[in-house]
């Protein structure tokens, strides 16, 4: 498995590509404005996407999102706040979007497949109320539930601290603790590394 991360401005958000080199078949895990880096990419290796799979619809982690023939992905729990996604845009200085369609919505446990892997949906809510995880293997893309040493900020619509962190004890740090995680913003991390040092839980 290739994985490809893309950090984009004025956010610094991660957005990472997954690329089975068998099958040949790629997910986008959250989308910001890195269209023509994926793209590169994607000939780079021959591969095509398949999904783009949204850990939560603030505006951030969509804005780069474009017609595509990839299935977009999302908790529906979420879908308020991707349609409020042009009120917030123009005060980062990004252009406003056509709203993306989402066609497949998922929900806790279910299993997506790239290839011959599994991409397990873990529901994290407390940051968003649809707020999800991806889990592939060993590698947790946790978007904006769980950073290094940090949470995401519960103070915005469908924020709520204490539910946050029962989705952190529950779903991640129930996970093994050389399970990787990779945040929406910032550098990556271990269950192990958060489960001493994150001083939020």
């Amino acid at each position: 498995m290739i994985l490809k991360t893309f950090r984009e401005p004025p956010i610094d958000n991660n957005n990472y590509l997954l690329i089975d080199e068998e099958s040949k078949e790629a997910v986008l895990i959250d989308c910001s404005a890195v269209e023509p880096k994926i793209r590169e990419v994607l000939e780079e290796y021959g591969a095509g996407l398949k999904y783009i799979l949204l850990t939560h619809g603030h505006f951030d982690h969509v804005a780069g999102i474009r017609q595509t023939d990839a299935k977009i992905v999302m908790h529906k729990d979420d879908l308020p706040i991707l349609n409020q996604s042009n009120i917030y845009l123009p005060a980062f200085g990004i252009p406003e979007i056509t709203i993306p369609k989402i066609d497949i919505y998922i929900n806790d446990n279910d299993v997506l497949t790239i290839g011959k892997n599994e991409i397990k949906v873990l529901h994290t809510p407390g940051h968003t109320q649809g707020g999800v995880c991806y889990l592939v293997d060993n590698m947790l893309f946790s978007g904006d539930t769980v950073f290094r040493e940090s949470v995401g900020r519960c103070d915005l619509e469908g924020g709520d601290f204490l539910q946050l962190v029962d989705s952190i004890k529950k779903k991640i740090f129930t996970l093994p603790e050389e399970t990787v995680i990779y945040p929406g913003h910032g550098r990556a991390t271990d269950v192990a590394w958060e489960k001493l040092h994150n001083s939020f839980m």
